[in-house]
């Protein structure tokens, strides 16, 4: 009871900010300082405004997530992350994020099929505390960009709350969402692939986290020079269409 009262009021603690002390003493020292890192990151992040800024001056990550299915709360989980760095129309692909996650559990074998991740090299990755906090320091403070966007937050926001109790407070802006705002009449569909071969993109390991994140990058570069042409300069702007 003593054990539970003391874990109690540690937890109170660490919810409340506490000291990393505090919280190391119940979680142990590594989880303890990867935790504080992504919860201070977090609190920045909501004090941090990009709305009057222009796009082409926006620091922004393009990411991509594998997962093991597509419901975080029925025991799927993330199995890589990758992102690159870009800046206006310039896609740094010496800047970029790859690591696998150890899901604990057995991943699918359509899932190894299609992201050719198997349990034996997912075994030896690194957990989801690590990784995450991988993922979280290469973000910074950098705007995120994704590509039916909402499957990734829901499986980015359920680690974060897992493991650091927070939510993530980046934003995020959705390639999907904006092919569908540029091109309202589209016949094709506005699944990645399509996309990427209308704008002339190579297809190139895809489902691979890394690859995917810089093809949809080179497809937001095309889009921010189209978005220019219609007198969409800042973030704010693109957000006042997307939202019409």
């Amino acid at each position: 009871m003593k054990d539970q009262k003391s874990a109690g009021r540690m937890w109170h603690l660490y919810k409340m900010g506490g000291i990393t002390p505090a919280i190391a003493s119940m979680f142990g020292s590594p989880n303890a300082q990867q935790m504080a890192f992504i919860r201070s990151m977090a609190k920045d992040q909501r004090n941090h405004s990009t709305l009057d800024m222009p796009l082409r001056e926006l620091p922004i990550v393009v990411f991509d997530l594998e997962t093991t299915g597509f419901y975080p709360n029925n025991d799927d989980e993330i199995i890589s992350f990758g992102g690159v760095a870009v800046q206006g129309e310039e896609i740094d692909e010496q800047n970029t994020f790859y690591s696998l996650v150890n899901p604990k559990r057995r991943i699918p074998l359509h899932i190894t099929e299609l992201t050719g991740i198997t349990n034996e090299m997912a075994g030896s990755a690194p957990e989801l505390m690590q990784a995450l906090h991988d993922f979280m320091e290469f973000i910074g403070r950098r705007m995120l960009i994704a590509h039916g966007s909402g499957h990734d937050k829901q499986f980015l926001n359920a680690a974060l709350w897992r493991t650091s109790k927070v939510h993530l407070t980046h934003r995020v802006i959705d390639t999907m969402m904006v092919a569908k705002w540029l091109e309202p009449r589209r016949s094709d569909g506005y699944g990645l692939d399509e996309l990427l071969m209308s704008a002339g993109i190579p297809i190139e390991n895809r489902h691979h986290a890394l690859h995917d994140s810089i093809m949809t990058a080179k497809l937001w570069v095309q889009y921010l020079r189209r978005m220019k042409d219609r007198n969409i300069i800042t973030l704010g702007d693109l957000y006042a269409y997307l939202s019409r």
